[in-house]
């Protein structure tokens, strides 16, 4: 046991049940060509070789991709050698036995074949004999065989090339690494595939010959014999032999051409998803007119003297029929899609831009039914005009444009529902009371107005529902009243703010990449000599993760150039572009003074921060003690709280290394933080230090 579970990797322990089964079957083939078989074996072998053919025949039709079915071309040698063994098998004891011959497989293929006794049946059976062994040799084998050839010598002369192109999408970054090697590898294995076919077809050509040689060999040899050895009359031997070995040719033949059939079909077929049949039915119903035309065309030929008109105007009029329905249900496919654009361009802002859900969409808006009119032209369509200004502005504040924002009508939401998703997930949703305001109390108001409570969606501000009357009160009294269009833009525009990272895809970067390069080209060209498309992404989702805008973006990859060729470590490079748009920063988080209020923190705390830097396969993280934690997030609370009093925005400023720890330990309980290191500082920005952030114990 102990030797077992220490084998090496990719090495199998013996008894492999398979494995022992296919040796013992090949073997027991090979030594079929020199020990005789007993008449029921043989029988039995026989019809385990028409099976096998079948099968094989019935597995490369309903098999999607040929190099699914890669075993073919040594299962093709195995299957060639076991109709030669029964072959060899077969002749023996027909010349052995003569007239005594009991093999009732071969018995039945030849009195189903050769028909009525005596010479006329001889003839018309060894015809048929040989027709079938000249379309299997010339037709099917031999096209089989140039196929596999050529499609072998295509395959190779485009490897190169489809390497080279999995290789580019590799660089580019629009691949992974294990998606490279496995791409490689199928491509690698296509090629064997067919090259190993190339091979394998002549052994079905080779089979042919041999088959024929055989099968005059059983003629010749069987007279010979059954006149001087066994003393019969050379009328009966003829008939016997000629019978006997006709009935033997076509039960190898069958077989073999079963198998010519199956590989003449797997190196003819395209590269698809579906079987062939799923092919076949898809492909001939596309257009009912070449039905018509075909029942026209019979019905015609049925008018003509002569021809059997009982035969051609029943097959005309079921032709005729499938044309009508075919026709009918192209007819109502096509009116049901032009119903549900129809119905969906309703509440869009641009027709051509609705569609059913698609659950990767971006970004999507999805509405219950009561909030339809929301999205309706013929009401006003307010929503629309403010969801175009939210993917302006996005722009400009943000630095990303946004994807166009599909907006669907979900029936399974309630009636005054909606939902946002990104990427097909939920990310925010609310309710949304027609003909009422919502009223938020922005602190500090104690008059009471009769309403429904509830909460402001968009940031989980307590807030009424009031109806129309009851709004110039409510503004009276110091409420913020929002309309619902500006509750769902509000809402939306504060999910795109915290899930931009999410939007932006590798497709979105090369898009900004392409973009920027018609302007500024060599910027583009050096950040991506030493980083991938990926790696740029991470960094610009690091910043969109900060809401950091990117609309400086030939700074950032002036920063990636840079630093690109010393590390390719996200947070180090994210730091350093961050660092690039210093000025950009500081002034967004300054008064209208140019004046900067931040929080210190105390350099003992702050070493502990570092110090608890874990890397992971994500980056670094701040795995602080958990009672540190605590006693962190109290301590910083404390201090935020203060510098909220105040009236200020509380801005955290740090050391370069502790920065992303920072702002990794506080994301859960604080995501809204804000954290800058100090080489984002600039000159022309004054610093002003309101508070030192301390441990709770410390502090007492």
């Amino acid at each position: 046991m102990a030797d077992v579970k220490n084998a090496p990797n990719g090495l199998k322990p013996p008894g492999n049940t398979s494995d022992l089964a296919i040796a013992a079957a090949v073997i027991a083939v090979v030594m079929m060509l020199v020990i005789p078989l007993p008449t029921i074996l043989l029988d039995t072998l026989m019809a385990m070789n028409l099976l096998l053919s079948l099968m094989i025949l019935l597995l490369v039709l309903y098999t999607k991709k040929a190099t699914d079915f890669s075993s073919f071309p040594t299962v093709l040698l195995i299957v060639t050698i076991f109709g030669l063994a029964l072959n060899v098998s077969s002749t023996r004891l027909i010349l052995t036995k003569g007239q005594q011959f009991d093999g009732r497989m071969i018995r039945a293929f030849a009195s189903f074949v050769v028909g009525s006794a005596g010479t006329d049946g001889l003839v018309v059976g060894f015809i048929i004999f040989i027709v079938i062994i000249a379309v299997q040799a010339i037709v099917i084998t031999k096209g089989s065989t140039r196929t596999s050839e050529v499609a072998a010598r295509f395959r190779l002369d485009a490897m190169p090339g489809k390497q080279m192109a999995i290789e580019a999408e590799f660089n580019s970054g629009s691949i992974s690494e294990e998606e490279l090697i496995a791409r490689k590898a199928e491509l690698q294995h296509e090629v064997d595939f067919y090259g190993a076919m190339d091979g394998a077809s002549k052994f079905i050509s080779g089979n042919v010959v041999v088959g024929i040689l055989i099968t005059a060999v059983n003629i010749l040899g069987g007279i010979i014999v059954g006149v001087a050895l066994h003393g019969e009359n050379i009328t009966a031997a003829m008939a016997n032999y000629i019978t006997f070995s006709i009935g033997d040719g076509l039960l190898s033949q069958v077989p073999s051409l079963l198998v010519s059939t199956a590989m003449g079909i797997i190196v003819t077929r395209s590269a698809s998803d579906n079987t062939f049949g799923e092919d076949l039915k898809r492909q001939f119903s596309q257009d009912a007119k070449i039905y018509a035309i075909g029942a026209a065309v019979l019905m015609g030929f049925a008018l003509l003297p002569g021809f059997p008109w009982y035969v051609l105007v029943p097959m005309a009029l079921l032709v005729g029929l499938y044309a009508f329905l075919l026709r009918r249900k192209k007819k109502l496919a096509f009116e049901e899609t032009v119903s549900k654009k129809a119905g969906e361009a309703k509440p869009k802002d641009d027709a051509a831009e609705m569609s059913p859900i698609v659950p990767l969409d971006p970004i999507s808006l999805e509405l219950g039914y009561g909030l339809i009119p929301l999205v309706d032209r013929d009401k006003g369509a307010e929503l629309l005009e403010r969801i175009q200004r939210i993917r302006r502005e996005s722009a400009l504040d943000l630095g990303l444009v946004i994807p166009r924002i599909r907006i669907i009508d979900n029936m399974r939401l309630e009636p005054s529902e909606y939902c946002i998703k990104i990427k097909g997930v939920d990310v925010g949703r609310g309710k949304i009371r027609m003909g009422h305001y919502l009223c938020i109390n922005p602190g500090g108001i104690k008059d009471e107005l009769p309403g429904e409570k509830t909460r402001d969606p968009a940031f989980g501000l307590p807030a009424l529902w009031v109806r129309d009357e009851k709004r110039d009160e409510a503004e009276r009294a110091g409420y913020t009243v929002v309309d619902p269009p500006s509750i769902i833009a509000t809402h939306l525009t504060e999910i795109i703010k915290h899930h931009a990272a999410e939007i932006l895809g590798r497709q979105e970067t090369r898009g900004i990449l392409d973009e920027l390069a018609k302007t500024y080209p060599a910027v583009v060209e050096e950040a991506q000599k030493s980083l991938g498309l990926g790696d740029i992404q991470k960094v610009i989702q690091n910043l969109l993760r900060e809401q950091v805008s990117i609309r400086n973006m030939t700074a950032i990859l002036e920063a990636l150039a840079d630093y690109g060729s010393v590390t390719k470590e996200t947070q180090f490079l994210t730091e350093k572009a961050r660092q690039a748009l210093s000025r950009q920063l500081c002034l967004q988080y300054a008064d209208d003074e140019k004046v900067l209020h931040v929080l210190t923190i105390d350099p003992s705390l702050e070493q502990k921060i570092i110090d608890s830097e874990v890397k992971t396969a994500a980056g670094s993280i701040s795995a602080l003690d958990p009672p540190v934690q605590k006693e962190w997030i109290k301590g910083l609370s404390r201090a935020i709280a203060a510098v909220q009093e105040q009236g200020w925005l509380p801005v955290i400023l740090c050391s370069e290394a502790a920065r992303s720890l920072v702002k990794y330990s506080t994301a859960r309980e604080l995501p809204e933080l804000v954290v800058l290191s100090v080489p984002e500082m600039v000159n022309d920005v004054t610093i002003e230090s309101v508070g030192e952030i301390r441990l709770e114990a410390a502090a007492a």
